[in-house]
């Protein structure tokens, strides 16, 4: 094979220009996959003077739309070998009708220009991890879930920062423009990635380029959609992705909306040094999944992130202190890190030669979903009923709830072949 100039070969050096356009895609996707996420609560709640409840309402109309976008979005991920295009586009649908919130001024356009957002940020979850699957193989698969993961967090707390510092400046509105800019970022990084660089076969769990002599012939052909309801493991993950998420969606929210009600002029900064310090501690725990879950394996990795939540629900009711409320967010770090990184590896295990690896995302993240939207709705209602301590607590016990399945219930999903080859 012939060397470039610098010494490389094609291959490699599509791989890594691939690569770096993966990095760049994640970090700039971080901010634009969220749309305005829980600068939505404070934005409603100090600025437009919504309560909570009807903010609760209408955050979970819009998870709603993600929710039955999400599973014909991991179809769709699956089926086409227009990646790029559909992640640039869905950036665009989630930008624009963000952008134009200020302008908005009741209920019903809120909620549907919200709906629109989240309906279209649903595919990046899926076609980012198809991605990388089609480019990499399922060897390197973990490690570059982690390193994914690492550039979406810095993308998160990079984007929260500069919200932060000027917010205090600029007003609350100055979010719409910071999620502008990134989506140009997406956009540029997004078209950067070699489309041949991907096996489209491969990003859907179709085949693995991977397999020895004396592995089973590949299959051409994905499995029926049946698999989705006839893989006991998958059905059981499912469950625990919801409470998961239903424990943890609404507790930021909360947090936002106490501190802005102490103090409206930085509700949105206190809002950014929040999710600042959390994406701050997801970046190593990405990390750390991406070293480790070939090592120790998936179950230990998402059983911490579990455990997370109910310590969080505990302490968030012992003190209104600022600086505390912020820092016992540092601990959503832990959780939301290990949870983002583990996710994919463990439904690429499950679904390994069925042709349906992205279609059984959108079927995890549609149970998320539901458990996102109900969180909120839940956490608005309790607070209105019986205070944010009481909240809080709700939501830590469900999340312990759902610990406790995870441990009892759940398989270990790396295979000893896969351990083996790690060492």
């Amino acid at each position: 094979m012939t060397q470039s100039p610098s010494g490389s070969f094609p291959g490699q050096t599509k791989l890594i220009q691939a690569g770096r356009a993966l990095d760049a895609a994640n970090f700039f996707l971080a901010d634009v996959r969220d749309g305005l996420g829980p600068y939505l609560a404070v934005y409603l709640l100090t600025e437009m003077k919504w309560d909570e409840a009807s903010i609760g309402i209408a955050m979970s109309i819009a998870a709603i739309a993600g929710i039955v976008a999400q599973t014909p979005a991991g179809a769709l991920v699956d089926a086409t070998r227009a990646k790029r295009m559909i992640m640039a586009i869905a950036a665009l649908l989630v930008t624009v009708p963000s952008i134009l919130l200020p302008w908005m001024s009741g209920f019903i356009p809120v909620a549907i220009s919200q709906a629109i957002a989240q309906a279209a940020g649903v595919i990046f979850a899926p076609a980012l991890a198809a991605v990388t699957l089609g480019i990499f193989g399922h060897r390197a698969f973990s490690r570059r879930i982690g390193r994914n993961e690492t550039f979406n967090h810095a993308g998160n707390a990079f984007a929260a920062a500069a919200a932060g510092g000027t917010a205090y400046v600029w007003g609350p509105g100055v979010v719409f423009y910071i999620l502008a800019a990134m989506a140009v970022g997406s956009l540029l990084s997004v078209i950067a990635i070699p489309a041949g660089a991907i096996d489209h076969d491969l990003a859907r769990g179709l085949h693995d380029a991977e397999k020895s002599k004396d592995d089973s012939a590949p299959d051409d052909h994905p499995s029926g959609l049946s698999v989705l309801l006839t893989c006991r493991p998958l059905l059981l993950f499912a469950v625990c992705a919801l409470l998961f998420h239903l424990a943890n969606a609404a507790m930021l929210p909360l947090v936002g909306q106490k501190l802005s009600l102490q103090d409206k002029n930085i509700g949105t900064s206190l809002m950014s040094a929040c999710i600042v310090a959390a994406q701050i501690v997801m970046v190593p725990m990405a990390m750390l999944v991406g070293a480790k879950a070939d090592v120790w394996g998936r179950k230990p990795l998402f059983l911490a992130a579990f455990l997370v939540l109910p310590v969080r629900g505990v302490l968030y009711v012992l003190s209104d202190d600022r600086y505390w409320l912020v820092g016992v967010q540092l601990l959503d770090g832990i959780g939301a890190g290990i949870f983002g990184a583990i996710f994919p590896v463990i439904v690429a295990d499950l679904m390994r030669g069925t042709g349906r690896f992205n279609l059984a995302q959108g079927a995890i993240i549609t149970a998320q979903g539901i458990g996102a939207a109900v969180s909120t709705t839940l956490a608005g209602v309790v607070v209105v009923h019986g205070g944010y301590n009481a909240a809080f607590l709700t939501l830590g016990a469900v999340g312990a709830i759902g610990g406790l399945l995870f441990w009892q219930a759940m398989p270990e999903t790396l295979s000893r072949r896969e351990a083996r080859r790690q060492f």
